[in-house]
């Protein structure tokens, strides 16, 4: 009996607490559907321009020698356009890395591996070391990092 006097007397108070539980729900379920929702749509939006980028290497045949090793720079200096290319990767790196630091974007696997081989390649390499000191500290460490991981890693596995 006494838990319907309770009942009786407090049962207003109790349907408003249990709509605002119901309403808080509510909200961080949707929060985190949005959150979801806007990680992907920068996904999308930030492969639409790696996948511009990348098009001009193969609309342009001039830049396939970025991607090649054997490139000597002291008998054939690096290009204009091979240096805007690899410039243009520099700063879609950064736009990417700012972007998963901050939350707003997926982390991509296999990410470092690729940053690691691409500035090994001497064109790349070459391009990166003149623009690094224009660069802020914790993305050079990031990319770095990227590097020497992978170094270590390829001489561990010789």
């Amino acid at each position: 009996m006494e838990i319907f006097h309770w009942v009786a007397e407090h049962g207003f108070d109790l349907v408003g607490v249990v709509g605002i539980i119901a309403s808080l729900l509510f909200t961080a379920v949707s929060f985190h559907k949005d959150d979801r929702s806007r990680k992907i749509g920068n996904l999308i939006a930030i492969t639409q321009q790696h996948r511009d980028v990348w098009q001009q290497l193969y609309e342009r045949p001039g830049l396939a020698r970025i991607l090649k090793t054997d490139v000597d720079l002291g008998t054939e200096p690096i290009s204009g356009d091979e240096f805007l290319f690899v410039k243009l990767l520099i700063l879609h790196l950064d736009t990417v890395y700012r972007a998963m630091k901050a939350g707003t974007f997926v982390k991509l696997e296999g990410l470092q591996d690729d940053i690691a081989q691409f500035m090994s390649l001497p064109i790349p390499k070459f391009v990166w070391d003149k623009l690094k000191p224009l660069r802020d500290a914790d993305f050079i460490t990031f990319v770095e990092n990227c590097v020497y991981s992978h170094k270590s890693t390829a001489s561990t596995l010789k």
